[in-house]
């Protein structure tokens, strides 16, 4: 299938907590726990959507971005690629401006919560977890 490519942003805040969000998903028909992401629109880099994406779900936004690479999310049938970006120092300067039909809250976890969610099955997604993996030893 031929998809836009994604991205997903761990945004850390100044005392080192990653921004979440919780969402529905349709698929597995649970809220799950996050990290800010969204699709590559046309003619915008990975890194502007990455922007647009944490201002937008989160209203957080930071000038210190630092590419961290990307993943092939399905090779076995999704063409596209999912890039991972690191948000360093966010601070919430804007409400979230959501798109229709998208429901989420947004909240700040430390790597210990983080950890805790992931062992209790509720941090699953994942896009999350490798863009997350660059930064954190998650298991353990």
């Amino acid at each position: 299938l031929e998809t836009p490519d994604w991205v997903n942003v761990v945004a850390l805040t100044p005392g080192e907590k990653v921004v979440v969000v919780r969402q529905y998903r349709f698929g597995t028909e649970k809220i799950g726990i996050e990290i800010p992401a969204g699709i590559v629109d046309p003619g915008e880099t990975s890194r502007e959507a990455a922007v647009r994406e944490l201002r937008e779900e989160t209203g957080f936004t930071t000038e210190d971005w630092e590419y961290l690479g990307y993943v092939e999310p399905n090779p076995a049938f999704l063409n596209n690629v999912c890039h991972h970006w690191l948000a360093r120092g966010v601070q919430r300067t804007h409400e979230p401006v959501l798109d229709e039909g998208e429901d989420l809250s947004v909240s700040e976890m430390g790597l210990e919560e983080i950890r805790q969610e992931i062992a209790s099955g509720k941090m699953r997604h994942a896009l999350s977890l490798t863009a997350l993996s660059h930064l954190f030893q998650l298991w353990g």
